[in-house]
């Protein structure tokens, strides 16, 4: 048993070197297939007249593929044990499924089950849009994903940090923004929350136009909520750049050209 589990987990790892008898090779770019092939359906689907034509053919596609990731699903929680990081028989099974991996292979098969229960149309519709989640399980087969999920974990507290300030500037610059506004707009400038999409507008510039302040100093405050909320934007996409080069860094094993040591990035 503990033999034919190793085997099963070994299979299940993402390789995607073709190797002689490299079962594992052809079951990830199976599934990988198999996850883009549920998008383009997800995608058609919402074609009024595709999805009146070939009705049953999207149920029996779906049918199809859910049992297939509920299999994957159960056998990664059976075989997980096989891997250092889960030898529990319990815990370990209980860590992976709550996971990040763990938790976006259930919600991929979940809303299936839950739409068997009702007959709400709109609650349905909402359904079969969570199924778009099995899109994110692709990030396991390309490299190109993992990197960007590398370099987001490693830069986390500092992008915690930058989004930290990007709500913070939001929120005092919409309540300014209401008490010099409020008097003069009353009726767009109603409450601080209503006020929230005016510096969600100011601050990434997109300018919808639906709420403008009159007075001077709303106009003053908002040409300066503009210009920061660019700045913020601009340090948050500075560290992830740098990330991106440390991360390239280490691959080719390129130095620090004023200390001299290799790149490093954090693990958590």
């Amino acid at each position: 048993m503990a033999t034919l589990r190793n085997k099963v987990n070994a299979t299940l790892q993402i390789k995607f070197q073709k190797e002689h008898g490299n079962i594992s090779f052809f079951v990830n770019i199976f599934l990988a297939i198999l996850i883009f092939l549920n998008t383009l359906a997800i995608i058609l689907h919402s074609i009024p007249s595709l999805r009146l034509k070939y009705e049953m053919f999207f149920i029996d596609f779906e049918v199809f593929s859910v049992a297939i990731f509920v299999v994957e699903y159960l056998l990664r929680i059976w075989s997980i044990v096989e891997q250092p990081d889960y030898r529990h028989p319990i815990k370990g099974r209980i860590k992976y499924m709550f996971s990040a991996w763990g938790i976006v292979d259930f919600l991929a098969i979940f809303p299936f089950f839950l739409s068997l229960f009702t007959t709400d149309l709109g609650f349905l519709r909402m359904l079969r849009l969570l199924r778009v989640i099995r899109l994110f399980r692709l990030s396991k087969y390309f490299h190109a994903l993992r990197v960007i999920q590398n370099v987001l974990i490693a830069k986390k507290e500092e992008l915690l940090l930058s989004m930290s300030f990007i709500v913070f500037l939001l929120f005092i610059s919409s309540s300014l923004m209401y008490y010099l506004e409020h008097e003069a707009q009353p009726a767009v400038f109603q409450s601080i929350p209503a006020s929230l999409w005016w510096g969600v507008n100011a601050m990434t510039t997109v300018g919808y136009g639906d709420m403008l302040p009159i007075t001077l100093f709303g106009k003053l405050l908002s040409g300066l909520i503009s210009i920061l909320g660019i700045s913020s934007f601009g340090l948050t996409t500075g560290i992830i750049a740098s990330g991106f080069a440390e991360h390239v860094g280490v691959q080719k094993g390129i130095k620090c050209p004023k200390c001299g040591e290799s790149f490093h990035v954090q693990k958590s």
